[in-house]
């Protein structure tokens, strides 16, 4: 549970007024780092669902990495893992439903990326954004 606590701190250090955003995909520059998403799904009064991800141009494809999706709860002060996709870390390449040691590491691995995140100085705009396709294989940014 202190994990999942100390998460949803981190989340929102770096998505300060998460609550009061729409749903829609929202963006975060770094001079040192890919661009970061972050897609609000669903926000309903005390929860809010997201997906949080960089996207990297694979042979002219987006490829999500790592992917992750999160159930924010506001009122319990707390961010659970629902669903992780990542190729870096020695986690399971893909996130299922948990046994208990899955589910700690998972959690654990959002809180070391978003502690990372944090050190970078992201911050996530106001706006949407509209996310790269990478149709043409080119990389698309958001910093200028």
């Amino acid at each position: 549970m202190s994990l999942c606590e100390e998460n949803f701190a981190r989340l929102s250090r770096l998505v300060p007024d998460l609550v009061a955003r729409p749903p829609g995909v929202y963006g975060s520059c770094c001079s040192e780092g890919v661009d970061l998403y972050l897609e609000v799904e669903e926000q309903a009064r005390f929860t809010t669902i997201l997906r949080l991800t960089y996207l990297f141009p694979v042979q002219g494809v987006v490829l999500p990495d790592p992917d992750a999706r999160l159930r924010v709860y506001h009122d319990a002060r707390q961010v659970e893992v629902i669903d992780l996709s990542q190729t870096v870390l020695p986690l399971r390449a893909d996130y299922r439903a948990p046994a208990l040691v899955e589910k700690w590491r998972a959690n654990a691995f959002i809180g070391k990326w978003l502690t990372y995140c944090q050190r970078q100085g992201r911050v996530f705009g106001d706006a949407p954004v509209t996310p790269p396709t990478f149709a043409s294989g080119a990389r698309v940014t958001l910093c200028p």
